[in-house]
């Protein structure tokens, strides 16, 4: 039975171009790397980096992104990060608590964002997307 999230390894074009974005932009912490990949993490978070030379740094059209989450007071100050790194964005908010939609080198599509599940669910439960049922109710 699955227990939960083990990790997530992104294909990249540029290891080291890659890990210098998650490190010193995003803040995530190096454990180890190799000629072709490097490991890092954040509590609750192993992300690996696989170098890959058939990583093509194009933006799919689809909504598959990685969200991060971060706090409160945090936010504003990580936003202006990015947007100091010229990070792009890729999406505008559309959804309960605050989020910034941002790519990294590869076009990877990234999200940080104030909120979990429980404050997901609470906002849909006010205004619930066409169709939307809930599992908890009779």
């Amino acid at each position: 039975m699955l227990t939960g999230l083990n990790h997530l390894t992104l294909a990249v074009s540029d290891l080291n171009r890659s890990l210098g974005f998650y490190r010193d932009v995003l803040g995530l912490r190096v454990e180890a790397t190799w000629d072709a990949g490097a490991y890092l993490s954040l509590p609750g978070l192993w992300l690996c980096l696989s170098f890959d030379p058939q990583r093509a740094a194009e933006v799919s059209a689809d909504y598959t992104h990685y969200a991060f989450s971060l706090g409160v007071a945090d936010f504003p100050l990580f936003v202006e990060q990015l947007k100091a790194a010229s990070v792009r964005e890729w999406r505008d908010n559309r959804s309960e608590g605050a989020s910034f939609y941002f790519l990294d080198p590869d076009g990877h599509k990234l999200e940080a964002h104030l909120g979990d599940l429980a404050s997901r669910l609470a906002a849909c439960r006010l205004k619930p997307y066409a169709g939307m049922r809930f599992y908890d109710e009779p």
